[in-house]
């Protein structure tokens, strides 16, 4: 937990509570935005390689469905929580809301630590998991996607064993998959990709230069690889990266391919040839045009928001940044761009894989990447018109599109009975 000492379902409901005094949001209707529709919690017993019987506990926490089928990644985490669940779940429904793609919000997760299991380990656990929850998922019902530490092979064992349940193969119960099952090309890209093209509409609305401009991003997973590969081949300088065991830094810019190989060989972006070792600390408070926190949610908090010295934030992560730390960026006029606009690329993939599913169609890249752009361009331009007009802050303005909307569908639909 981050030094503000507040859980991750606590901030996203004061984040929500801002939005709704803003709106005029019924006291009602707000009760049912910030509480989950259903919580699911299995016991997951598992016999390990050794013949020892593990007992593990998952989550899939279901928020809201009044714009279609819940959405929401599964991740594999020592610190996973309910809290931290229920939050997650929370900013899908706003998330997929605000880019208008049909879907409700979800999320799910299990208590381990993949780094110390084996991968016939974590098919088992996966296996165990996608049984426990299968009557409460579907195509029309919930589709789960990979988050941190789960991938398109996790995704190929949820997707086997559902079908092997229903008696024939249904892959669009998940997202995420490998392309050979009827994944989407660009899926593994997409998150960090969006992130890129988020932050270049950023610049763009900024009149900031993209060529050249610094750019720091902590947390080179999956989607700060991607984001910094994209921004790289934007022309932007990547002077800081940063993993779960250090950070780099190198005033002069950083090849991230060579960067991710240099990881790959060693596990690490540490000793990387040529760059500056820090913490991670040290990295989020280097001085930069850009700062895209990409890594575990509340890292920029009360304790260090005051020390950030970037231009602009783009969230890569969810929930990078508590709401206390959210007043003092603001007050010390940095610009932050919030998750469920800056890593919205990956659900909107998520939708074009499920759709060419359910038609048994397979697209090509650019027209995956086209339907992408366009989307987020859109979406960016939306959130920055209103934010312009209405004078608020970029999160306050997309959680008031992404949370009317939803308010909007359940008015329509009434409550039954």
């Amino acid at each position: 937990m981050s030094g503000d000492a507040k859980n991750p379902y606590d901030n996203a409901c004061g984040q929500i509570k801002i939005c709704a005094a803003q709106m005029d949001i019924d006291p009602g209707l707000y009760e049912i935005l910030i509480s989950p529709k259903m919580v699911h919690t299995v016991s997951l017993p598992i016999k390990m390689d050794n013949g020892e019987i593990k007992v593990f506990t998952g989550y899939r926490v279901q928020h809201n469905d009044a714009r279609g089928p819940y959405k929401g990644g599964i991740r594999y985490h020592h610190e996973v929580s309910m809290d931290e669940v229920q939050s997650l779940a929370m900013g899908m429904t706003w998330k997929c809301a605000l880019i208008d793609i049909p879907y409700g919000g979800a999320k799910g997760g299990i208590v381990c630590n993949t780094k110390e299991m084996s991968i016939g380990e974590k098919e088992h656990i996966t296996r165990r998991y996608t049984t426990m929850i299968s009557q409460f998922i579907g195509p029309y019902r919930d589709v789960p996607a990979p988050d941190m530490y789960t991938d398109a092979q996790t995704m190929a064992w949820m997707m086997d064993t559902y079908s092997v349940i229903q008696g024939y193969s249904v892959p669009e119960v998940v997202t995420g998959k490998p392309i050979g099952l009827g994944g989407s090309e660009g899926r593994a890209e997409a998150t960090g990709r969006g992130v890129a093209i988020i932050l270049r509409e950023t610049a763009k609305s900024l009149g900031m230069k993209l060529k050249d401009s610094t750019v720091v991003i902590q947390g080179f997973g999956n989607v700060g690889v991607n984001a910094a590969m994209t921004l790289y081949s934007m022309g932007c300088r990547i002077i800081g990266v940063s993993d779960s065991r250090g950070a780099i830094y190198d005033p002069v810019g950083l090849n991230p391919s060579k960067v991710f190989s240099h990881k790959l060989e060693t596990g690490s972006v540490e000793g990387f040839q040529g760059s500056e070792k820090l913490t991670n600390e040290e990295l989020l408070e280097l001085e930069c045009d850009f700062l895209v926190p990409s890594a575990l949610g509340n890292q920029i908090t009360l304790k260090n928001a005051g020390n950030i010295k970037a231009k602009v934030i783009v969230e890569g992560a969810n929930n990078p940044t508590t709401t206390e730390a959210d007043k003092i960026l603001e007050n010390n006029g940095i610009l932050l761009v919030p998750d469920i606009l800056a890593n919205s690329g990956g659900v909107m993939v998520s939708y074009l894989e499920w759709v060419q599913n359910i038609n048994r169609q397979h697209w090509s890249l650019t027209d995956v990447n086209q339907q992408l752009e366009a989307k987020l361009v859109s979406s960016f331009k939306n959130v920055w018109d209103m934010k312009e007009e209405k004078g608020l802050n970029m999160r306050d303005t997309s959680l008031a599109i992404g949370v009317g909307r939803v308010a909007d569908a359940i008015r329509m639909l009434g409550l039954f009975p």
